[in-house]
């Protein structure tokens, strides 16, 4: 069982007996050396200050927005975005304030995962705790959350599971990020066009085509903690229209060989040292292939995983303690516009996820805890896209997932005891409008609607409205109102035995968000950002115990939250490009006052791409703060101030990339605050380590 074991915030000390195994939410932190906001904050802006005016080279003046000309001033370029309506469009004409990183980012700043990735936007940060990654953004982050409330899409193919509703980030993702074209990070409600899941945000990936490799390429990588990776990739296109992209991909790691936990330090669990504990091992398989509308895409991915933080009461420093997750799906896509720019898109899907837990515990006698979830489901989507009087553009679409499987169970394996032997079925359906309407000449109406009808609890409508004024070219001011949803998963709805109890009655949880937003390209390279936010969360699901001890999920609290996000980006063709952000985020239950667990008040980030030798030899440096974070002891997790530098070079033989980064290059000791199911409130995090890569396309 994949346990979304965080209690509510409003409970000022953590429960210490939690003994019902499920899939557990490992921590990897390391506590220490903490550095000061105030030493960030100036080291951040000595950087802002001294590196961003060089976008110049001292070869150019800064131009002049005012005295420019029409022409000029439609060179500057301003980016596309095609998650935030589902289909192509300027960001600053997008429903949705949205952080594009792209392949070269990935290559230069020396990204290993999705979550590297996630790490470096503004407002987002994760946290990971020695099993799974946990993605979290404007101050909502909650232990054990397993990123069900944002949306994650390959080629807009819902990644996130049927039983857990999760969204995978870390090793676990079923994708190699070498095959990510580009990553949009889209901001606020979604549920208008994309249904449940989408309730912070929506993460859409699109993946590297055929006709960018042009043949064979492979990947070797070599990296601290024993680790290891290799990819062998094939892509072409072909003359009669076929296109095609195989790829695969082989890790392993030991991860650390010894982690103390003091909260084990006896000598009855090895002085709290946890050895050889920590090895993550994957292997993935995708492919597409497209001949001239259609596409077939699939994807496999197996990943296995030992926990060495005693989670759930088990065992501590057994190495029998893991975990295993399979990913896969087919789907087929048809995606055609024709003269009259109406745009069909129509796709079929098939997908499958399976999860195994091994957990020892000591009853006595020793015995091993099976814990197993299987879903699988399928399903269809038509949308037609129009544009009409050439200023308007409507959407209209419908889709429908049937789960044909659901299943939970769990034993004990010798002697055998069953506890739960649950399978379920579940469908739903839902239609959406959509309309882009250009009021005035420099006045969108962005406006959309979507209702999701569930054989579980029922329906639901979520809107979202979008006031787009531009008052000058390449500028934005976004007025965005939106709501989303959450359907309860199966687990939470119906896992049930070991001191947990089933609620089918969930109801779904309910996001409300107000944003305003200012966007704008000027000086030709540059690009600021500034966004207030207010959401309010209501029937969030939360575990709690009832009198009895026994944990169960409710619909009860109520959250609200608010912040500030500042980001200026520039980048000039030289190749020299970088971006600072600042975000201020205060969140908290709104019946008791009180701050959200894990969740900081301040985010700092600076990212800065330098060309050491023209087109050949680059410089990636990358930079995080985050202020303190509230356990769920009431303690607090030190602040984090973390440095990577990555140096990556290409075109100095033919085909050629070589990469080396070295991550938490000052070797900080930070924690991140731990869930029910851990003893330990802080989970030590890595310290310093690297990564040597080289890729060849022949």
């Amino acid at each position: 069982m994949k346990a979304d074991s965080s209690p509510p915030d409003y409970l000022s000390k953590r429960e210490a007996s939690f003994k019902t195994p499920g899939i557990p939410s490992a921590k990897s932190p390391f506590l220490l050396s903490p550095i000061s906001s105030e030493k960030c904050t100036v080291l951040l802006l000595f950087l802002f200050l001294g590196l961003f005016p060089s976008l110049s080279f001292g070869q150019e003046s800064k131009p002049d927005l005012t005295g420019m000309s029409l022409e000029e001033l439609m060179k500057i370029e301003v980016a596309s975005v095609s998650g935030a309506s589902r289909y192509e469009q300027k960001v600053t004409q997008a429903p949705s304030v949205v952080t594009i990183i792209t392949s070269d980012d990935i290559k230069k700043y020396g990204y290993r995962t999705l979550a590297d990735i996630l790490q470096s936007v503004r407002s987002f940060f994760v946290t990971y705790d020695r099993n799974y990654h946990y993605a979290a953004v404007r101050g909502f982050g909650r232990p054990g959350d397993y990123n069900t409330r944002i949306l994650l899409l390959v080629d807009d193919h819902r990644i996130n599971d049927n039983v857990f509703g999760s969204a995978p980030v870390g090793t676990e993702f079923p994708l190699d990020v070498d095959l990510i074209d580009r990553v949009e990070i889209i901001r606020g409600p979604s549920s208008s066009l994309y249904g449940t899941g989408a309730f912070f945000g929506v993460i859409s990936i699109s993946t590297r085509k055929g006709r960018d490799l042009k043949g064979p390429e492979i990947s070797g990588e070599v990296g601290g903690f024993e680790t290891y990776k290799g990819r062998a990739t094939y892509g072409n296109q072909f003359k009669n229209g076929l296109e095609m992209l195989v790829s695969g991909t082989y890790f392993q790691s030991e991860g650390q060989k010894s982690i103390y936990y003091r909260e084990y330090d006896n000598p009855a669990t090895h002085y709290g040292i946890a050895s050889n504990c920590d090895d993550d091992r994957f292997k993935n398989f995708f492919s597409k292939i497209s001949y001239h509308d259609f596409t077939l895409s699939g994807v496999y991915s197996n990943r296995g995983k030992t926990l060495p933080t005693g989670s759930f009461g088990t065992v501590f420093n057994d190495p029998r303690n893991k975990t295993r997750d399979d990913w896969a799906y087919l789907d087929l896509k048809y995606d055609r516009t024709f003269d009259n720019q109406l745009n069909i898109l129509a796709r079929l899907f098939y997908d499958q996820y399976y999860y195994n837990g091994d957990y020892i515990y000591d009853y006595p006698p020793v015995t091993l805890y099976r814990d197993f979830a299987r879903g699988e489901w399928w399903g269809g989507e038509l949308k037609l896209t129009k544009q009409v009087f050439e200023k308007h553009k409507l959407a209209v679409g419908g889709e429908y997932h049937f789960n044909s499987r659901q299943d939970q169970n769990n034993f004990d394996e010798t002697p055998y005891f069953l506890y739960l032997d649950d399978h379920r079925t579940s469908d739903f359906w839902a239609a959406y409008f959509q309309g882009e309407f250009s009021i005035f000449k420099n006045f969108i109406l962005n406006a959309g609607v979507r209702h999701d009808h569930y054989s579980t609890f029922g329906g639901t409508i979520n809107p979202r409205i979008a006031l787009i004024f531009t008052p000058f070219e390449n500028a934005a001011l976004k007025l965005l109102y939106g709501q989303a949803f959450r359907a309860p998963s199966a687990f939470e709805l119906y896992y049930q035995g070991g001191g947990n109890l089933a609620n089918p009655n969930l109801k779904p949880e309910k996001i409300t968000t107000y944003e305003l937003a200012w966007e704008q390209y000027f000086w030709k390279y540059f690009r600021g950002v500034a966004a207030v936010h207010y959401h309010r969360i209501e029937d969030l699901i939360d575990q709690v115990t009832d009198p009895d001890g026994n944990y169960v999920f409710i619909n009860k609290a109520e959250i609200e939250a608010k912040g500030l996000e500042l980001e200026l980006e520039g980048r000039h063709k030289s190749g020299l490009r970088g971006r600072i952000s600042y975000t201020l985020q205060e969140a908290k239950n709104k019946e008791t006052g009180q701050i959200l667990t894990n969740s900081p008040e301040h985010i700092a980030k600076f990212n800065l791409i330098v060309p050491l030798i023209d087109e050949k030899l680059f410089s990636g440096l990358e930079l995080r703060y985050m202020s303190t974070r509230k356990t769920l002891a009431d303690r607090e997790a030190n602040d984090v101030f973390i440095t990577n530098l990555t140096l990556f070079s290409q075109n100095l033989l033919k085909g050629l990339e070589i990469s080396g980064t070295i991550y938490n290059l000052f070797d900080r000791k930070y924690s991140d605050p731990g869930g029910t199911e851990h003893i330990q409130d802080l989970l030590i995090q890595d310290g310093i380590t690297y990564r040597l890569k080289l890729t060849y396309r022949f």
